[in-house]
């Protein structure tokens, strides 16, 4: 989750998604769930033109697992993706309750569901993916100014009853590289974020990643594949926690 582009939340989404997916013997899934024309299915070599749209089209025949795989693409990590729309207008229309329905479906079969949401927490997607949440991972960059729109997003989840989320949250600073960013005081950002949620995570500026084009994990520097290790163990870390219970 991200409340500013350009800082690798679709790369984190699809990278978290291949280590869970390799090391994982359950079925993995990542929604593209971006209503504004959302990337992630280009990110592995897709083998459907199949959309959410279309899932939710079906839903109410998707009983079985090989059901639900024609909607799907497969990497070799064994990491699925469902495709958003390539037009904006008609991701939209989706609202709250359409990917609720998804998820829905999904959760039937699958043992892990990844969401991709917009930069907008207000949209549709995201209140949708929110109210399913069992932890979220928040991407944030490392220079000053896009640590301190993920601050907002902090600011924004304590604020709207989602307290609970933003302190189990992990907090990846993506990109870091200490030829361009040695005068940013990492440490400093590392700190006030750890402050305010479960764990941090700094995830090194790869050329591999840099490129935008189709993830392959055996093309990221072992530095990076590390990262996301490690990035996946903090998740798996909030596995099986559940809010507190009103009294």
């Amino acid at each position: 989750m991200a409340r500013k582009g350009g800082i690798g939340k679709t790369t984190t989404t699809i990278s978290l998604g291949h280590t869970f997916a390799a090391l994982r013997g359950d079925r993995v899934i990542a929604l593209d769930a971006n209503p504004d024309a959302g990337s992630l299915a280009d990110r592995i070599d897709r083998q459907t033109s199949s959309t959410v749209t279309d899932l939710l089209r079906d839903a109410g025949r998707l009983d079985r697992y090989s059901d639900i795989r024609a909607h799907t693409s497969q990497a070799p990590s064994r990491l699925e993706v469902i495709a958003s729309d390539n037009d904006p207008a008609i991701s939209t229309a989706l609202g709250e309750k359409d990917y609720g329905a998804v998820l829905s479906v999904l959760e039937r079969h699958y043992n892990l569901i990844l969401v991709d949401t917009g930069t907008g927490v207000l949209s549709e997607a995201a209140r949708a993916a929110l109210g399913a949440a069992d932890q979220i991972v928040l991407c944030a960059g490392s220079s000053l100014d896009k640590a301190r729109v993920a601050a907002m997003t902090i600011d924004w989840l304590e604020e709207h009853g989602f307290e609970w989320l933003a302190a189990q949250a992990v907090v990846v600073i993506n990109e870091f590289s200490t030829e361009r960013d040695g005068r940013v005081d990492i440490g400093l950002i590392e700190r006030h974020f750890a402050r305010r949620c479960r764990a941090v995570q700094i995830v090194p500026w790869d050329a591999h990643l840099a490129t935008g084009a189709v993830v392959r994990p055996e093309e990221m520097a072992p530095g990076t594949r590390r990262a996301y290790l490690e990035l996946a163990a903090l998740v798996a870390d909030g596995f099986g926690t559940h809010p507190p219970t009103a009294m």
